[in-house]
């Protein structure tokens, strides 16, 4: 099966732009300048999302949360170069630039749960199953997959938001080497960048993903490398041991080797997710058995 290189894609978008051939996705606004931080407050920002449809679209989409420590986002290599894979494979991909969060740790979370809305809002403009709409994320945007996908509501039907009348709670969940643990296995900097220095142990237990999964947590499919340094892989497996503790169907992948970031996202390591992602996806009926990137 053959997978698409980010390093390719980066260079070939570039190469694109410069003879005016490419048509850049188009971008959505999340919050029209009027986004909330968690108190009541809001803030003079927006949050923007880049929509990857494809040209024969299955009907899944995939909200997809870049890695960063909650101080950056690799928003090249792990948000629109996975997207990029996504339509190739028929699934919609949705690139979001989530707030980071300076110790505010319910803004990147408002977020993405605003973009899982807005993908159902517009599920048959955009030609998708509203009740196939995932969300991934690397690192840090793992830890954000992860709190999605544990912290959710059902819409209010009653709302004079439109938006808000649609569900929040992702159909599964995608983690790639993600941060889960505000706990003793954490990345350091993550946890400091959202939760702050000195976070009180409520808020450290509230925003540690292992300590919040139920029954009604969505899917999960999870891979970590086991040489993984920066965010150690008990990151993982702690996550899979809750979620199989209760009953959410799951599947851990733990690599060989490739570190934090998989060899720089190319090689066997990169591929490997990629191939059983897709096939357990199509386990899950989420896209057709046997699916690959069109040529």
């Amino acid at each position: 099966m053959r997978f698409i290189s980010i390093i390719g894609f980066l260079l070939v978008n570039v190469s694109c732009s410069h003879n005016g051939a490419a048509k850049k996705p188009p971008r959505q606004h999340l919050w029209n300048v009027s986004a909330p931080i968690g108190d009541g407050r809001v803030e003079g920002k927006d949050v923007w999302i880049t929509l990857y449809r494809p040209p024969e679209t299955n009907g899944a989409a995939v909200v997809i949360c870049p890695g960063g420590g909650y101080r950056t986002l690799a928003v090249d290599p792990e948000g629109h170069g996975i997207a990029q894979w996504l339509k190739g494979v028929g699934v919609t991909g949705i690139v979001l630039e989530y707030r980071l969060p300076a110790g505010r740790p319910r803004v990147p979370l408002l977020d993405a749960q605003r973009a899982i809305r807005t993908v159902r809002r517009n599920a048959t403009d955009w030609g998708v199953d509203p009740e196939r709409v995932g969300i991934l994320g690397f690192s840090a945007g793992g830890h954000l997959a992860s709190t999605a996908g544990t912290h959710f509501d059902d819409g209010d039907p009653n709302a004079l938001d439109p938006v808000k009348r649609f569900s929040c709670r992702p159909d599964f969940q995608v983690l790639i080497y993600p941060v889960i643990t505000m706990g003793a296995h954490t990345h350091q900097g993550s946890r400091s960048h959202l939760l702050g220095e000195n976070p009180a142990p409520d808020l450290i237990e509230r925003f540690s993903s292992e300590k919040q999964v139920t029954g009604r947590t969505p899917p999960a499919f999870i891979a970590h490398a086991i040489d993984d340094e920066p965010v150690p892989p008990e990151n993982s497996r702690m996550f899979h041991a809750a979620l199989q503790a209760n009953g959410i169907r799951s599947r851990y992948l733990e690599l060989p080797s490739g570190g934090h970031g998989l060899n720089g996202y190319s090689g066997p390591m990169w591929d490997a997710w990629q191939e059983q992602l897709l096939a357990w996806l199509a386990e899950l009926e989420v896209i057709p058995t046997g699916v690959r990137e069109r040529e």
